[in-house]
């Protein structure tokens, strides 16, 4: 998808391009915050309980590739168009992101009736010695419930060779503790983690899916307004039946062939415990560049309808 003209979006009053950021960065920087006050709101979900979200979280923890590209994500313009094109289309609920793209998005004017998640650590970046030390460095729970947002998401994963993984545990549950208290989603993504070669690698098989979820639930000291974020894996009806909490899917680094995928997910939501997607590169990134004909397919099967 290549980026010919940054989006204007009729957002604040006036038409905001992405060629206007910085300038009101530099010159009204409270505009963020007047924009974040005065931002229309909407129900968590909908009648039918269930909820699309794009995840533009990636760049933060230096996680830039797609599909084996390293820097697919490392245009700002680039991105930012792409989940505008996301954003406007029917049956996407909102977006998953760190404070400086929910602020570009802010200011773009797509975030108006949309659900929007802060992403809360992002200090264990991709490939660092202390990866599993994942330390919170973007949204507090303080900091999402003053600017509006409707819950954080943090990262959880597990290894139980890696002695940062303690202090990961502690932190994830103070956040769930706290969001908790202000009655905002914490959505929980927990992995069993192992290190291979030097690198952290998620186990994706059934049993190890399942002890991450049992570990994620009893984080906090409510589980109330906990969610997981979980990806899809096989014997997936076993992997469910381990939790109560509301479940949405992750999409992750693309692989192979996206109709699979698609019909991986179809099967997936048939499951009473799992109540939507939260999709980031296989949506922005798709094969053919058609970004509002990816996210249709998801909110397609999400929300009903086929996946044509």
């Amino acid at each position: 998808m290549t980026t010919t003209h940054p989006p204007t979006t009729p957002g604040l009053g006036a038409g905001v391009a992405v060629a206007d950021l910085t300038e009101i960065r530099v010159r009204e920087p409270g505009r963020i915050a007047a924009a974040w006050a005065a931002r229309e709101h909407r129900p968590l979900v909908g009648e039918d309980g269930r909820m699309l979200l794009v995840a533009a979280d990636h760049p933060a923890r230096g996680a830039l590739g797609v599909r084996g590209a390293g820097a697919a994500m490392a245009s700002r313009s680039d991105l930012l168009e792409r989940l505008v094109t996301a954003l406007g289309r029917p049956g996407v609920d909102g977006v998953l992101g760190t404070p400086d793209v929910l602020d570009d998005l802010l200011l773009l004017g797509a975030l108006e009736g949309k659900v929007a998640i802060g992403s809360m650590n992002r200090g264990g970046l991709q490939g660092a010695s202390f990866e599993l030390d994942d330390r919170f460095t973007a949204y507090t729970a303080a900091e999402i419930a003053a600017r509006g947002l409707d819950g954080g998401k943090m990262l959880t994963r597990i290894c139980l060779d890696d002695p940062g993984t303690v202090a990961t545990l502690e932190a994830s549950a103070r956040a769930v503790t706290e969001l908790a208290e202000r009655q905002l989603m914490a959505m929980v993504e927990p992995f069993l983690s192992t290190r291979e070669g030097g690198r952290v690698v998620n186990q994706l098989d059934p049993d190890s899916t399942i002890k991450s979820i049992h570990i994620a639930a009893g984080l906090g000291a409510s589980s109330a307004h906990t969610w997981l974020k979980l990806p899809v894996v096989d014997e997936l009806d076993r992997v469910m039946d381990a939790t109560t909490l509301p479940t949405l899917l992750l999409g992750g680094d693309p692989q192979g062939d996206p109709h699979d995928t698609y019909a991986s997910w179809g099967r997936a939501l048939d499951l009473p415990a799992v109540r939507g997607l939260v999709v980031g590169r296989a949506l922005l990134f798709p094969p053919d560049g058609d970004v509002a004909a990816a996210v249709d397919i998801a909110a397609g099967l999400v929300h009903g309808g086929s996946a044509a």
